[in-house]
């Protein structure tokens, strides 16, 4: 993805450090601070500052359809994954016994709208085997009351990359409901295959190298009726200011209907930005270098497994194939193990006894390596 001269520029704070967290937060380049300044600067300008507002907003839409094979009027940029799937709860509309389906490789985002007591469907999980989702066990989950089927595209837990056509076409033929992709860990991380998709939902702040205070929408022309949220707001709400409203509020539909309010412009200046350097260096190319870090990542913690030195549970699937970016495995002293990585200038995740791994576009075969002799000399010491 970049020279050593190139990586220095766009990414001068990976210098002295071992980066391996995009899963939790990016490392945005340049651009995107100064994309924040262009915000401040234009907001000096008051209320003429709002044109500039707005063509950010349309160019941060534009470039995120393309990455999710959308027209931009199909995408909306609201303030984040789980306000997301919030919304897209309200446009469901659930009634007693509905039934959801969710899996256990889930984020809490889009899993716990439906867990709420407001919200009175039945919630099923669909359940992991060596790490992996399979179609199978998913049929006996569906049935006529199926509302919803929550699926993650990269998971966040162990990195187990899902099928979602092979999925959709499952959910579609055994069922009426509605198949919601959260692309988070895999958007700008991985080229999309969304077919059969009927919600796609993402943040802006771990691959996609923006700000905080994004996330993106994509509602498929086709099911704008089904996701149009009946929330409050204005820019939301088709004829806002005209002489009906005190009597009526009518939403837009679909994904601009998952714009409430007034649009977080310094986030999409920023995450306008991202998308700029995102699609300048282009996903695939990416993804060409990135896979076999991953490959290279995955066989060492595999040696390490075979030698019985990991002393752990292997949590992501054994087939890089079956992957994106994120690996992880299980230990009894994890803790330790991060604190001793960390203190090496090594940054894993680290969340009850786990620790996950991510490599993206500016990460290099020397991450790699200094990871995995870093990891095998503290699995010695700790």
């Amino acid at each position: 993805m970049l020279t050593p001269s190139s990586r220095q520029a766009d990414f001068p704070a990976l210098a002295g450090m071992t980066y391996l967290n995009t899963a939790a937060e990016g490392i945005p380049p340049p651009a995107v601070g100064t994309a924040l300044a262009r915000y401040f600067h234009d907001k000096q300008m008051g209320m003429d500052g709002r044109l500039c507002h707005a063509a950010e907003h349309a160019e941060a839409r534009r470039l995120a359809a393309g990455l999710l094979g959308l027209a931009p009027d199909d995408v909306a940029i609201c303030s984040c994954s789980s306000e997301a799937f919030n919304l897209a709860s309200l446009a469901l509309g659930l009634e007693a016994g509905d039934e959801v389906v969710v899996s256990d490789l889930d984020f809490p985002s889009s899993v716990t709208p439906w867990l709420q007591r407001s919200s009175p469907a039945e919630v099923k999980v669909w359940r992991s085997r060596a790490g992996r989702l399979d179609t199978a066990d998913l049929v006996p989950l569906l049935s006529p009351r199926t509302r919803l089927v929550s699926l993650a595209l990269v998971s966040f837990y162990n990195g187990f990359r899902a099928d979602v056509p092979a999925a959709a076409k499952v959910v579609h033929h055994h069922s009426p409901a509605l198949l919601a992709v959260d692309v988070t860990q895999g958007l700008a991380r991985i080229s999309l295959d969304l077919a059969g998709a009927d919600l796609i939902v993402s943040s802006t702040h771990k691959w996609l190298l923006g700000s905080h205070g994004g996330g993106i929408v994509g509602v498929p022309p086709h099911r704008r009726a089904e996701w149009t949220v009946p929330a409050g707001g204005w820019f939301n709400i088709h004829d806002a200011f005209g002489q009906e409203r005190f009597e009526r509020a009518e939403s837009l539909t679909g994904a601009a209907s998952f714009n409430v309010g007034m649009p977080n412009y310094p986030a999409l200046y920023a995450i306008r930005a991202a998308l700029d350097y995102i699609t300048s260096i282009g996903v695939e190319s990416i993804d060409r270098h990135a896979a076999p870090l991953v490959a290279n990542c995955l066989e060492g913690l595999l040696t390490l497994d075979a030698r019985g030195a990991l002393g752990g549970e292997l949590l992501s699937p054994r087939d890089p194939t079956a992957l994106a970016g994120i690996l992880a495995f299980r230990h009894p002293k994890a803790e330790a193990l991060h604190g001793f990585l960390h203190d090496r200038g090594i940054h894993v995740m680290h969340h009850a006894g786990r620790l996950r791994i991510a490599l993206h576009g500016y990460n290099t075969t020397a991450d790699v390596e200094t990871f995995l002799k870093s990891l095998a000399f503290a699995l010695e010491k700790v």
